[in-house]
């Protein structure tokens, strides 16, 4: 295998992965993670891959996250990059792989990004759909607001990206939009 496949991505994550919070989480980053693709110019379904099975041991080994990952992927035939770029995500919390490539990069970023962007759209009456930046930015601003969320290191994968957060919150929200039924984020009204 040259590269990860959505499909193989999805088999792989599916028969470790059955909460539906994290296959929720794994869908947002997925699509967020297709966006960035497409701003950089680069195979959308490869990254939709990676995204998906990102957090691929966590459900199983939420304290050993990504001690799990390496040898059980390489094992599955999942290429060798891709795996690196999953090991990356988790740079400095629980993993020491540096993010150096724009997918790797990515993912560290978005990882965290998209779990303030769910917060924000399940709020609102129509969701992510008519979810403005504006409005956004403001939450993000607020570290109340979706707490558990790093924004750190959401800022830090930003620096790594040459992006601000408003830049890159509007690519992600933007790829996610299309998606708001299968992600949840249709809002009070929608669902």
């Amino acid at each position: 295998m040259e590269k990860l496949t959505l499909e193989r991505a999805k088999q792989l994550n599916d028969s470790q992965v059955t909460e539906e919070h994290l296959i929720l989480h794994a869908k947002n980053v997925m699509y967020a993670m297709g966006a960035m693709a497409d701003h950089f110019g680069e195979d959308r379904e490869h990254w939709m891959a990676v995204g998906y099975l990102h957090d691929y041991d966590y459900e199983k080994f939420p304290d050993e996250h990504l001690r799990h990952t390496k040898d059980e992927l390489l094992a599955e035939g999942v290429p060798e990059a891709d795996v690196r770029a999953i090991l990356s995500h988790g740079w400095g919390i629980c993993s020491d792989v540096e993010p150096v490539t724009n997918m790797e990069k990515s993912l560290f970023a978005v990882d965290e990004l998209t779990g303030i962007i769910q917060a924000c759209a399940r709020m609102r009456p129509h969701g992510i759909v008519d979810l403005e930046l504006k409005s956004f930015m403001k939450k993000f601003k607020d570290r109340k607001f979706a707490a558990k969320c790093d924004r750190d290191l959401i800022i830090r994968g930003c620096g790594l990206l040459g992006m601000e957060v408003a830049d890159l919150a509007g690519v992600c929200i933007e790829g996610m939009k299309p998606y708001a039924a299968e992600i949840g984020l249709l809002g009070t009204e929608g669902a």
